[in-house]
């Protein structure tokens, strides 16, 4: 593994052979992906012109293959000659608030709006098919607003996208096409597992909602909408998902809305986590094909997160929470 530090002063540094406890962990919704190394104290920084501190731009690279490239926000030092150093890709900046008003546009437009304006480098975007009618934005970080519009889009479409920093270039890919060639499990790669069936949490078998629009304005009470599933409530009681729906919506819209609801809520979430010999293709937002027979499973997951740890070896560990979809 290559570690490279760019003080942006036209010089770069290799600090490949300082760095120890290297960490790469990415979430498949709204986080940048980090990446965290300790550095002892060696030959770069007997050169005056060496610095490693905030701002500095990271650039990591194994076997040829990118794997991180972003920016040094934090180095914390300490007395026994070591720093810690904690940085992260573009989707760090993505934090910042701002109100903007969406109307008719796709989420792939939504990220080019935002990136455009945030002069933020974008790489290959997957054109989204879902145009939200409306989305007024009012104080709301970029990354929220972009994963507002990401969920509408998989309401709409009963489709899973991901956005995320591919070294150093903002991504959109179809989860589906991020299907690793991998199986994880029995035999391969797996050292622990956990396993969680619940509807505690995003699991919904009624849903309601009610429009927004000028009976409202007018102090007149307009009734809800609702959807539901009585088998599911009849099994675990009602499960509620309440929503206010601009009133551009017309009743077809709304009952396709509610339908793509309750085929992506009304079921048992099931959760993994495991512990395996790291693989660094795989990454939050990925799928990737897991068997376990005791549990079952044999099925693909979806990467909610990874982290990869002990990247300085030639033996990382990962450790993966996945979900059914």
């Amino acid at each position: 593994m290559e570690v490279m530090v760019d003080n942006r002063d036209g010089l770069i540094w290799d600090v490949s052979s300082l760095v120890s406890d290297v960490s790469w962990k990415t979430s498949r919704v709204g986080k940048p992906s980090t990446f965290s190394f300790t550095c002892v104290k060696g030959s770069p920084f007997e050169d005056s012109r060496f610095k490693l501190e905030p701002g500095n731009l990271i650039n990591v690279t194994r076997n040829g293959r990118g794997i991180f490239f972003g920016y040094v926000f934090t180095v914390e030092s300490s007395q026994d000659e070591k720093l810690s150093i904690t940085a992260y890709d573009q989707v760090r900046y993505l934090q910042a608030n701002d109100s903007m008003n969406f109307t008719n546009m796709t989420a792939t437009a939504v990220i080019r709006k935002i990136a455009n304006e945030y002069q933020l480098k974008t790489g290959k975007l997957a054109e989204t098919g879902y145009v939200i009618p409306s989305m007024p934005m009012k104080d709301k970080k970029l990354i929220d607003m972009i994963c507002q519009a990401l969920e509408k889009t998989t309401v709409g479409e009963k489709k899973i996208y991901t956005f995320y920093d591919h070294f150093g270039e903002l991504t959109l890919q179809s989860a589906q096409d991020m299907l690793l060639d991998l199986w994880i499990g029995d035999g391969s790669l797996m050292t622990g597992y956990s396993y969680t069936r619940s509807i505690d949490n995003d699991t919904y078998n009624h849903i309601q909602m009610r429009q927004d629009d000028q009976l409202e304005q007018e102090g007149k009470e307009r009734k809800p909408l609702v959807w539901k599933d009585s088998a599911s409530i009849a099994k675990w009681g009602r499960l509620q998902f309440y929503k206010s729906i601009d009133g551009k919506m017309n009743l077809a819209q709304l009952a396709e809305y509610a339908a793509n609801l309750l085929a992506l809520h009304n079921r048992e979430q099931q959760k993994l986590s495991l512990e395996a010999i790291g693989d660094l293709r795989v990454r939050a937002g990925c799928y990737l094909r897991v068997y376990i027979e005791e549990l079952g499973i044999k099925q693909a997951f979806l990467v909610e997160e990874c982290t990869h740890d002990q990247l300085e070896e030639e033996e990382s560990i990962m450790k993966l929470e996945l979900k059914v979809i």
